[in-house]
């Protein structure tokens, strides 16, 4: 895993380079691909601060925490990244399951009815806009790891610049671009 370490009005020392190394650097079993991890270390007030976002494998994991002390908030980052991750490969091995079921049904000439598909997130309302490929329950997953309210992708079946964001219902939409 390739580091960038900031530190924002902090003074990071070799101590905490190495131990946000040796702490991040143990996600890396998580990826086939070089990752790179961006970290900036501050302070705010009386509390130090760290911020993590790890590039990997085409997705972004991302974390925020405080604490009187900088390694204890290092070790929450790396607690909340790593339960992303978990969550994530959980999700996509659930989707692969599900789709591969449904091809399995359909080569098999068994009949779908859309009733039989689960969804984990429903898209409610679709803008289209004039202005990554992945799909949009892709974009939903990666807003959500990120604790955005929106996300901006490349839509891989349409080829399209598209938006994805969080109703304040709690549900999702996308906008896509027209020509």
């Amino acid at each position: 895993m390739k580091f960038k370490i900031i530190g924002r009005r902090y003074d990071v020392t070799d101590k905490i380079r190495d131990y946000v190394e040796k702490k991040l650097g143990k996600l890396d079993k998580f990826f086939k691909d070089e990752s790179e991890a961006r970290v900036v270390i501050g302070t705010i007030k009386d509390n130090d601060y760290i911020e993590a976002t790890i590039y990997a494998a085409g997705m972004m994991y991302r974390a925020e925490a405080s604490d009187k002390e900088i390694l204890a908030a290092i070790d929450k980052i790396v607690d909340v990244i790593e339960r992303q991750i978990r969550k994530n490969k959980t999700r996509l091995s659930k989707k692969i399951k599900r789709d591969a079921t449904l091809d399995a049904k359909l080569i098999s000439g068994a009949t779908y009815t859309e009733g039989e598909e689960t969804k984990e997130f429903e898209v409610v309302k679709t803008k289209r806009f004039t202005v990554k490929p992945m799909s949009v329950e892709e974009a939903i997953l990666q807003m959500n790891l990120l604790g955005h309210t929106f996300f901006v992708f490349k839509n891989q079946e349409t080829d399209e610049m598209n938006v994805v964001y969080k109703r304040k219902d709690g549900k999702y939409a996308v906008i896509e671009s027209i020509e």
